[in-house]
């Protein structure tokens, strides 16, 4: 549980946030190894179990490494943020095995059967099959509502009454969709909706969805948080530190999709320069899409930061700045897109995003090959589609790789 400490610096929260003195004098909190923890009397066991003490039991309920990343990026969301009486917004932070885990918990520890979800096109692939194959075996419904026609969404809402929560992923993958959080989440709060925001490819860096009153923050901290492509994990963020502390514990301890010590000691040490690569990632990104807007070879490009975005103004009003994520339609379809991964030297061909090293692709010969194209392609997934998480190399050796991919 960790409130942002108004005056500390962001930057120095990625380094210090969340340390505490180890035992052993240790520099950075080691890597817990230990599956089990002892305690010193059957009396001190009973008080951990209980809650009454501070301690550690087990495993899957946490440790130390563990504990610091958690704390870590419940400061950098709660960064600068208060809670309603003026006092520092206070948040706890659940480290989970997986992105896909994190939100498993948030959605079983708030949802049961007979409730429906409200949400938008262009969702994560893994979070459209929850919804669409996962939820629905367990009597929970989806409803799939333009978020950008906010009249629309109030009317959804009032028309059914089994709706409990909405779903905001914000800017999306791969299309760059950006809704207005702040006027969604008001249509939620004030309709008595849980509302949750997946906040992974703006980071904390760019966007705070608590500073909009969202109940719940997801994150895969595999991408933008570790940078480094070393480590899966995700984390659940919530606002309701009682809820937290129990039923969303509860949930997450006995669904078993916890994270553990190695990895949260390899996101530990990306976070430590999280905002030093987040600065240039986003510069790199400006300066790349500026270039394939004006490439013959590309008929469209996908980046907030343009003036050609439709929802560039939502973006530049919610977000620091518009980010490290772009897609690009190719002139050739298809095959334009194969011939363009393939002729690649520096820029790697892999399916994740935020890492030091630029990473493409081709969604319609990868993730959304087994989609049916006119499915695809009405959420703007085109054949010559290509997504870019652009790195924190010389941007000039980016370009340079680029233009000779696509002439």
């Amino acid at each position: 549980m960790s409130g942002a400490n108004n005056s500390t610096g962001f930057d120095t929260l990625c380094i210090h946030g969340g340390h505490k003195a180890e035992n052993n004098r240790a520099h950075l909190t080691p890597i817990y190894a230990t599956s089990t923890y002892t305690f010193d009397s059957a009396e001190q066991g009973i008080a951990v179990f209980k809650g009454e003490e501070q301690g550690y039991i087990y495993g899957r309920f946490g440790s130390p490494t563990t504990n610091e990343v958690e704390e870590k990026i419940a400061l950098l969301e709660a960064y600068g943020l208060q809670d309603g009486a003026g006092n520092p917004l206070q948040l706890k932070a659940i480290l989970h095995a997986s992105g896909m885990a994190a939100i498993t918990t948030m959605l079983l520890a708030n949802l049961q059967a007979g409730d429906t979800i409200i949400t938008h096109h262009s969702l994560y692939g893994g979070t459209q099959e929850m919804i669409d194959k996962i939820l629905p075996n367990i009597g929970i419904r989806v409803t799939i509502v333009d978020f950008h026609d906010t009249a629309s969404v109030e009317a959804a809402i009032k028309a059914d009454k089994s709706i409990r929560l909405m779903y905001i992923e914000t800017p999306a993958n791969p299309t760059l969709q950006c809704v207005d959080m702040q006027a969604l989440a008001a249509i939620g709060k004030a309709n008595g909706l849980i509302v949750c925001a997946d906040n992974t490819f703006a980071t904390p860096y760019l966007q705070q969805p608590f500073k909009y009153d969202v109940d719940f923050v997801m994150h895969s901290t595999t991408k933008f948080l570790n940078g480094h492509g070393t480590a899966i994990g995700g984390i659940l963020v919530g606002r309701d530190l009682e809820k937290m502390k129990t039923t969303v514990t509860k949930t997450h301890r006995l669904l078993g999709g916890n994270s553990n010590s190695f990895e949260a000691f390899l996101l530990n040490n990306g976070l430590r320069t999280f905002a030093l690569r987040m600065e240039r990632h986003c510069s790199n990104a400006e300066k790349v899409a500026q270039f394939l807007e004006q490439h013959p070879a590309v008929t469209k490009v996908n980046y907030l930061g343009l003036s050609s975005h439709p929802d560039h103004a939502i973006a530049m009003r919610q977000m620091k700045h518009a980010g490290a994520m772009l897609s690009f339609e190719l002139k050739g379809g298809f095959d334009a897109g194969t011939r363009f991964i393939n002729k690649l030297k520096l820029c790697i061909s892999a399916v994740s995003l935020g890492t030091c090293d630029t990473l493409i692709s081709h969604p319609a010969s990868t993730t959304h090959f087994g989609v049916k194209k006119e499915d695809r392609e009405r959420f703007g997934i085109t054949d010559g589609l290509i997504r870019m998480s652009v790195g924190i190399e010389n941007v000039e050796d980016i370009i340079n790789d680029l233009k000779q991919a696509l002439n």
